[in-house]
């Protein structure tokens, strides 16, 4: 990694003025919906499975009810409320703590905002919990998990955040459509390669006093539907503000919606490198109007070979060679990651049921669709780098909604056809 981020871990970073089991309400009756959960929920494969064929064979089972259960028919149960210090998740069969802030007024009939905050070097995520509870107000859930050294730029640290979001979701009724990453310093390189990687699942990105890798810069093409709202102080010398600056200067080139505050002031111990409170009622008002767009007309993806998780309607599924980042992320520097050789997806759904895609560097990807995305009652056409790669009739498939919502725990995001598509390569 380079010098700045080596120094931001032994440095003061972080003064601000200085699957999943559902915890619902279990259900009253026996029929459809009590399956359709315990299926969602279940973490035995094998129990999945039996379940997936009881409610396909369900005679109440279609996939308007199915989409209606997911969306609407789930009940949470009263949970602890208050501040939640010690909160405790699993991620590769080690325990790590969060600490949880839920407002005093919470009700499960609600859905609630979410805030996931990453520390940086040398605090906890509790110590992050009074620095922001009284700020957001009642409208949302705190979650602050801990890592140590506050390397989140590791995947194991990317797997905690991504767990800690199930946990709380799993617990407390969460809109899925107001859930924000942010972070301060070494937290914020976090925000940046987690919301950049897994863009989809955010209503916005909140990135303090950070910076980025050149290698890592194309990534941010990902946030074309995730607006972005960065702090820097012009005076930082752990992070220099030039980091924050290339971020923003790129955010415009793209077009993508996003604000950038520097500011000037500096603390006694920490310098240029802090998040003064002054800045916060103006982030917290920025929360206040995001709403994510679950279902985008266009979509942009960038991906490196370690994973093709979904990403949102589409998926990665096969590439040429491409650069392949190890278990922290940016260390493994071989060429192509120097050269920034990374697999590019770009694709737009039209209004006459055509999608338009162009592809680098893929061989393979699928399409998800549902029917706000598509008219099923019409033949979809798909042209990928010019070329028709697929048309004709989609069927919708009770098992594929199922299983993609078991796979995304997102009832917003929601898909019934997968359709692949294999991409022709180009005439030499």
């Amino acid at each position: 990694m380079k010098a700045w981020l080596c120094c931001a871990v032994l440095c003061l970073t972080d003064l601000w003025s200085c699957p999943i089991g559902w915890a619902q309400a279990p259900p009253t009756d026996s029929g459809l919906a009590a399956l359709v959960f315990r299926y969602l929920d279940t973490g035995d494969g094998t129990e999945a499975e039996s379940l997936l064929e009881k409610i396909t064979r369900h005679p109440d089972a279609s996939i308007e009810r199915l989409v209606r259960v997911i969306q609407t028919e789930r009940s949470y149960s009263n949970q602890p409320i208050g501040t939640l210090p010690d909160e405790g998740v699993v991620v590769r069969g080690r325990t790590y703590r969060f600490s949880l802030s839920v407002p005093l007024t919470y009700q499960p009939s609600k859905g609630y905002g979410l805030v996931v905050c990453l520390h940086g070097a040398g605090f906890t995520g509790e110590a992050y919990l009074e620095r922001w509870q009284s700020r957001l107000g009642d409208d949302y859930v705190l979650a602050c998990p801990t890592y140590a050294d506050g390397a989140w730029f590791t995947k194991r640290a990317e797997e905690l955040v991504l767990a800690t979001i199930r946990n709380v979701q799993s617990r407390y009724h969460i809109d899925p459509d107001r859930i924000f990453l942010t972070g301060m310093s070494n937290g914020a390189i976090g925000t940046w390669l987690i919301g950049m990687h897994y863009a989809p699942m955010f209503a916005g990105l909140a990135p303090m006093a950070g910076g980025l890798d050149h290698v890592l810069m194309p990534f941010l093409a990902n946030l074309r539907n995730t607006p972005v709202y960065m702090i820097h102080g012009s005076k930082d010398q752990v992070m220099p503000v030039e980091l924050s600056r290339s971020i923003a200067a790129e955010l415009t080139r793209l077009g993508y919606p996003h604000v950038y505050r520097e500011h000037t002031r500096e603390h006694p111990m920490a310098g240029g490198h802090y998040f003064p409170r002054e800045e916060l009622p103006d982030l917290v008002a920025w929360l206040n109007l995001r709403r994510r767009d679950p279902l985008p007309g266009t979509l942009t993806v960038v991906r490196e070979g370690s994973g093709f998780q979904p990403f949102n309607w589409i998926r990665v599924e096969a590439t040429d060679p491409i650069a392949v980042f190890s278990d922290n992320l940016v260390d493994k520097r071989d060429d192509r990651i120097k050269n920034r050789e990374y697999a590019r997806l770009e694709a737009t759904v039209g209004t006459d049921n055509t999608i338009v895609v162009a592809a680098e560097r893929v061989q393979r990807f699928s399409l998800f669709l549902n029917d706000q995305l598509v008219d099923f009652s019409k033949p979809v056409r798909v042209t990928t780098n010019g070329r028709i790669a697929y048309e004709g009739p989609v069927v919708p498939s009770l098992v594929v909604l199922l299983r993609q919502a078991r796979l995304r725990q997102d009832p917003r995001q929601l898909f019934s056809v997968q359709l692949p598509i294999v991409v022709e390569a180009a005439t030499p």
